[in-house]
């Protein structure tokens, strides 16, 4: 019978549990939409106050306005990428290792002892 070789799996290659990763997708949406929010605010005091250079700062408050929802969703619905792709496998010849991952050395190894007498 042929001895499988010991392979530990390590908690530190284990891939982050879904309500993690839902969880911080969560968190990051909506600190992105209180940004928003704060540029809604901003703009909203720089027009009733009338502040100088109102043409370049309404652009650029009005621009985070409008992009920073578009990037939430996107980066609220990404999740992290996989370790390999599905079919890398498919295309590239597999490589085979003929020495298992945590084999014993000679010295390493049990020895039988044997009694001479019976």
């Amino acid at each position: 019978m042929k001895r499988q070789a010991y392979q530990p799996i390590l908690i530190t290659d284990a891939a982050r549990s879904q309500d993690d990763q839902l969880t911080s997708r969560q968190k990051r949406y909506v600190l992105m939409m209180g940004v928003r929010v704060a540029c809604v605010i901003v703009g909203a005091i720089l027009v009733g106050v009338q502040a100088p250079l109102l043409w370049l700062w309404l652009p650029l408050v009005g621009l985070g306005m409008i992009l920073i929802p578009w990037l939430a969703v996107l980066l609220a619905n990404d999740r992290p990428p996989k370790e390999q792709h599905r079919l890398a496998g498919k295309f590239q010849p597999r490589r085979r290792d003929d020495t298992p991952p945590m084999s014993l050395t000679a010295e390493e190894r049990p020895h039988k002892v044997i009694d001479a007498e019976p």
